[in-house]
């Protein structure tokens, strides 16, 4: 009895355990047959896949321009659009990974994502496709989840046949090799991509199978390969190049109205700034504007890519003249500047008690501009014993440029030039900045021209509060808080104020090897 009954429960063990390994092989059968289904439904439609098997929020959809691109790279396979900042080209793009990897699978299939700054990818892309796969309708696609342990990855998203991965646009030896049946490329920000990774991408685009890219950025200076495109340049005419435009965006509810009405007059509507990143056009700096836009744009990557290491050293400082003006504090960390500080109607005193501040404990030197109003900020922080630089604009000035061939006609032109020099890649430009929509307005917004005494000169800030409506208040403080630096090769006696008319070079050197004592009242550097 005992022994068959024993039997019995083994026997009922081993059909329970064949009962779930069938309804396991059904349930497969079954998410695979679903799993075709969806595939074969939505191959040539990532429209409708992100529509039906995407969850949107109340409000939520894609903008009738993002449809118009998703059919536009599966009807054409090479698409270029360069749109106004905002558009949502990561999240059309994120989702476009999604639809490609999703309906490929099975078949031999790659995508690959690159951009102009690998921050670009690490930090909205493929975070973004994160997001996006969180919202997907699994249930209509017929699948499990992405695993988070062998499918989605930081920077990667590996299936059962292909993968979709991302590669520097610095390192175009990477792509070579990478092919397969169905590929999809991804460039983002492609106006900064170099021509070498175009050239490298082209290899991957010339496969027999299925073909697809998709290249999306605002646009800067008409030059490059992207802008190539958009120009139909001979050799680029199998791309089909789309302008986004801002009235479309503000449209979607993308972009506001009074965002736009904002930058216009805070850049001017015939700016570079605002036709790049308000318009969605190719646009130069004017042929006298001081720095062009792509430099501070640089900077600009540099400053979000790069750590600043150790204490503020210099703290620029542009104190307000009138109502209209604000007091902007720039805080410099080596040739970062890590933070921009602006004040409104703020007093002598209360700006002399932010400065010091910061100023207390650092052995920094604060750099202000002693005109006006500055010339009491100056000497309460000097009575404090704190070091600080009066900077006067209007004086004349004995600095070269870094060919120690061209002169200026006061401070102000020498310290702006400066500035230039600094951010010039030529020059192998080190200088990181925040990334500050006032900053970059104010940079490149002066003009400059050689008068007749073959000096330098560089437009007054009267005359840029007459053309402009506005003050550059907040990057004549970053100016002066590079008024101190030895990046290059550069006179210091051209940028230090002079007692009486002569200036001890030595005995201020000497004091600037002595930087853990203040320096003494009166003393005139």
């Amino acid at each position: 009895m005992g022994g068959a009954g024993l039997g019995s429960e083994q026997t009922r063990r081993e059909q329970h355990a064949e009962d779930m390994v069938s309804a396991a092989v059904d349930g497969l059968r079954a998410e695979g047959a679903d799993y075709e289904q969806f595939k074969r439904k939505y191959r040539n439609d990532p429209v409708g896949f992100c529509r039906d098997c995407v969850e949107w929020k109340d409000g939520e959809s894609l903008a009738d321009y993002q449809e118009r691109i998703m059919r536009s790279v599966v009807e054409h396979g090479r698409v270029a659009v360069r749109g106004p900042h905002g558009l949502g080209k990561s999240a059309l793009a994120a989702l476009l990974v999604l639809w490609f990897a999703l309906t490929r699978d099975g078949e031999s299939w790659k995508v690959l994502t690159t951009a102009s700054a690998w921050r670009q990818l690490s930090v909205y892309l493929w975070p973004e496709i994160a997001k996006w796969s969180d919202r997907l309708r699994w249930d209509l696609i017929g699948r499990s989840r992405f695993s988070s342990r062998y499918e989605q990855q930081t920077l990667a998203l590996k299936l059962r046949t292909g993968e979709a991965f991302a590669v520097a646009s610095d390192d175009p030896g990477l792509v070579e090799g990478a092919h397969a049946d169905c590929v999809l490329l991804i460039v983002d920000e492609s106006k900064s991509v170099p021509p070498p990774m175009w050239h490298a991408l082209e290899g991957m685009l010339a496969g027999a199978g299925e073909v697809m890219a998709l290249a999306i950025s605002t646009p800067g200076e008409p030059a490059g390969v992207f802008y190539d495109i958009h120009r139909r340049a001979p050799g680029l005419e199998d791309w089909m190049p789309l302008h986004v435009s801002v009235e479309q965006c503000i449209a979607a509810g993308r972009i506001s109205e009074s965002w736009v009405e904002q930058r216009r007059r805070q850049w001017g509507e015939t700016s570079a700034v605002f036709q790049n990143r308000c318009r969605g056009q190719f646009c130069t700096s004017d042929e006298d504007g001081l720095i062009p836009l792509s430099w501070v744009e640089s900077a600009v990557e540099r400053g979000l890519e790069r750590a600043a290491i150790g204490e503020v050293s210099v703290v620029g400082v542009d104190v307000a003249r009138s109502g209209r003006d604000s007091t902007v504090l720039a805080l410099r960390v080596g040739d970062h500047i890590t933070e921009i500080r602006r004040f409104s109607r703020a007093d002598t005193m209360a700006t002399t008690g932010q400065v010091a501040a910061i100023l207390e404990g650092t052995g920094a030197t604060a750099v202000v501009d002693v005109i006006g109003v500055g010339a009491g900020v100056v000497d309460r922080l000097r009575e404090l014993g704190h070091r600080v630089i009066g900077f006067n604009s209007s004086e004349r000035s004995d600095a070269t440029d870094v060919s120690r061939e061209l002169h200026f006609l006061n401070q102000r032109a020498a310290a702006w030039w400066r500035m230039r020099e600094l951010l010039d890649p030529a020059l192998g430009a080190e200088v990181a900045l925040p990334d500050d929509d006032q900053l970059i307005g104010d940079l490149t917004a002066p003009r400059w021209w050689v008068n007749s005494s073959g000096r330098i000169q560089i437009e007054s800030k009267d005359d840029l509060r007459k053309r402009l409506g506005r003050s550059t208040d907040t990057a004549d403080a970053v100016v002066y808080a590079f008024t101190q630096s030895s990046s290059l090769d550069w006179s210091y006696r051209g940028i230090r104020r002079r007692a009486g008319g002569g200036f001890n070079a030595r005995k201020q050197e000497r004091l600037e090897r002595r930087r853990d004592r203040p320096l003494r009242p009166g003393w005139n550097t």
